[in-house]
């Protein structure tokens, strides 16, 4: 194998690694970004009835 196709098949294989990690911190920030959705929907969501789920009915 000569140095050029040498140079190249490592030229490749940093360009592939570096779309890889691109790749994968465009995922890191959608996922942290829905996460962080999540969160504030949780917090914002109504409370629960407060009488609902206080008594059971156990007659039978």
């Amino acid at each position: 194998m000569d140095i050029a196709a040498v140079s190249m098949a490592m030229s490749q294989v940093g360009v592939q690694q570096q779309t890889s990690l691109a790749v994968m911190d465009k995922v890191k920030d959608q996922t942290e970004e829905k996460g962080a959705d999540m969160i504030e929907m949780l917090s914002e969501s109504a409370a629960p009835h407060p009488s609902k789920g206080l008594q059971i009915d156990v007659k039978g």
